[in-house]
């Protein structure tokens, strides 16, 4: 029986909000008249969400194509910097990795934009832990969308999700898997679920049968996302 860890990032694998602040402080103050400075403690909010929802939050008295444009530069700026200065791992992250290979597959999932997992995973030299991943920034889908995809891509039997918000408890809902919440990141969840306040917690919690109890088969429909995404690639061109 083949069954896999998946991750959240922000919030759950890696803390970056210092460099992506200063990012997209450079982009907005050099390039833009908008009398906006984003600070630590809203970035910490925002993570985990679209750009189109972003830019609809901190740029709301903007037009919205144009502030979707905004983020976008923002989010290509910030990936230079995370290139250049990486993020900050959670403690024992990389050691809890190692032991959690030697039981299960492990993925990630998350509301980034493309080539942003792909930075965290080649910085930090993570990429030999992690057997797949995906993101919104590539799919278009909702999280819950692409948890469902790497579970039918990889033919996993079980799986649970492990992430720091309300909006991940809702993905993992949505696919129709247990979740685990990551107290030590940025968000809350209002309902009773399973946690962990570090990230090597994940150990002990992960051997308990009950984690999984809520199991349900997913859905197929790896080839109907596949079709989705060619057709959407298609279109941007």
């Amino acid at each position: 029986m083949k069954t896999g860890i998946i991750f959240d990032l922000d919030g759950t694998l890696w803390d970056s909000v210092e460099p992506v602040v200063d990012a997209w402080n450079e982009v907005i103050r050099n390039n833009y008249r908008i009398n906006y400075t984003l600070t630590i403690e809203e970035s910490k909010k925002l993570m985990g969400k679209t750009i189109t929802e972003i830019s609809s939050i901190i740029l709301s008295e903007v037009d919205k194509d144009r502030a979707l444009e905004i983020i976008e530069e923002c989010c290509k700026k910030e990936l230079i910097y995370l290139e250049e200065k990486g993020g900050r791992l959670y403690p024992n992250l990389e050691n809890t990795l190692k032991k959690l290979l030697k039981k299960y597959n492990l993925y990630i999932v998350s509301n980034c934009q493309d080539g942003y997992i792909e930075i965290f995973l080649t910085y930090h030299k993570l990429d030999k832990y992690f057997s797949d991943y995906e993101n919104h920034g590539r799919t278009k889908l909702s999280k819950g969308e692409n948890i469902k995809l790497i579970i039918e891509r990889n033919k996993l039997d079980k799986a649970v999700y492990i992430g720091d918000t309300q909006g991940d408890y809702v993905a993992a809902k949505y696919a129709g898997i247990p979740f685990v919440h990551a107290k030590y990141g940025f968000g809350t969840v209002t309902e009773a679920t399973s946690f962990i306040n570090t990230f090597d917690e994940l150990l002990k919690i992960l051997s308990k049968k009950h984690i999984y109890r809520h199991q349900i088969k997913c859905p197929h429909l790896y080839t109907n996302t596949m079709n989705y995404i060619k057709k959407k690639m298609v279109k941007d061109k």
